[in-house]
């Protein structure tokens, strides 16, 4: 019986992408993003708590 799956050629070299790899060159956008979310909702807890 004949396998219907595709096969990779031995020429082509196929390596995973590392999710860390992708994320790496969106750093300066989401590191002040991420601070700034957390440093609005330490005051909102902060004048909530008072």
């Amino acid at each position: 019986m004949a396998s219907t799956e595709h096969r990779h050629s031995h020429g082509e070299s196929h390596e995973p992408e590392d999710t860390v790899e992708a994320i790496v060159p969106l750093m300066p956008i989401v590191l002040p993003v991420v601070g700034g979310v957390l440093m609005f909702l330490l005051a909102f807890i902060a004048i909530y708590m008072a």
